[in-house]
């Protein structure tokens, strides 16, 4: 993911006018797993719905481009196909109202474009029973129960299993398990990180638990008002402590 010169303001023209991102260059290699850190209102959500296509970045010199390719312009239906999302609530992640096969037959439209028909034979129940029974939640047996029916961490581990159903080129996880007990959240952050390490997926993922940064990831961004305070991979990342993150919101102000 190459994002140059990435601005997005908010109602703009008025009294209101907000500048959420400021002329962000951000360059995520193939395999990175990112956590991107920020108070509210620092631009975290903002570039996520930037790369996903829910907000348009400002006319002028803004690009993001995915694999090479210019998706700057491109719907949030187009891209969707190669950006796969999880969000904060389970339920803006899945169908509550649709059984759980009926759920994965979406995302297998929305990421294979077969046609009608697809996910409707004995075959493709087979698969999602195998896939939902890594989960060890028993819902393999419950595959017609509809998805409002179970826990928000049975449906945010389902939303995520759907997410990376077809593998994504990239997987934006927007705070999964903010809204989450601490016992569904825990589960439901080692589920993420090892289908991240499994499938080698490219992740960027908002988190407001410093302690996921420590225990996983290859990279942290810290934005502050629209700008990268601190950008931190590798070694260096490695080396980081709690108490050093507590100190980056602590000092970010001065920074600018």
């Amino acid at each position: 993911m190459q994002i140059r010169n990435l601005s997005v303001t908010f109602n703009r023209g008025t009294e209101q006018e907000f500048r959420a991102l400021n002329d962000l260059n951000i360059s995520v290699m193939e395999g990175e797993f990112v956590f991107l850190l920020g108070a509210n209102g620092s631009g975290k959500s903002t570039l996520l719905n930037a790369i996903a296509g829910v907000v348009r970045a400002d006319a002028g010199n803004s690009k993001l481009e995915l694999c090479g390719k210019d998706i700057t312009y491109l719907s949030l239906h187009k891209r969707a196909k190669q950006i796969a999302r999880v969000f904060q609530q389970p339920a803006d992640g899945i169908a509550s109202e649709l059984t759980v096969v009926e759920n994965f037959r979406l995302a297998a439209l929305r990421s294979l474009g077969r046609g009608l028909r697809i996910g409707t034979n004995q075959a493709f129940r087979n698969e999602i029973r195998k896939r939902v029974a890594v989960l060890e939640m028993g819902l393999e047996d419950k595959l017609d129960r509809t998805a409002g029916s179970f826990s928000g961490g049975q449906r945010q581990a389902l939303s995520l299993l759907m997410a990376t159903y077809q593998k994504p080129k990239l997987l934006l996880l927007d705070e999964p398990t903010a809204a989450l007990d601490p016992k569904s959240a825990e589960t439901i952050f080692r589920l993420l990180c090892s289908i991240v390490e499994q499938q080698k997926l490219t992740a960027i993922m908002v988190t407001h638990d410093l302690r996921h940064c420590v225990r996983a990831g290859s990279r942290i961004i810290h934005l502050h008002e629209g700008r990268i305070a601190h950008d931190v991979a590798g070694e260096k990342k490695e080396e980081l402590l709690l108490s050093d993150l507590f100190g980056w919101f602590d000092t970010a102000t001065s920074n600018f």
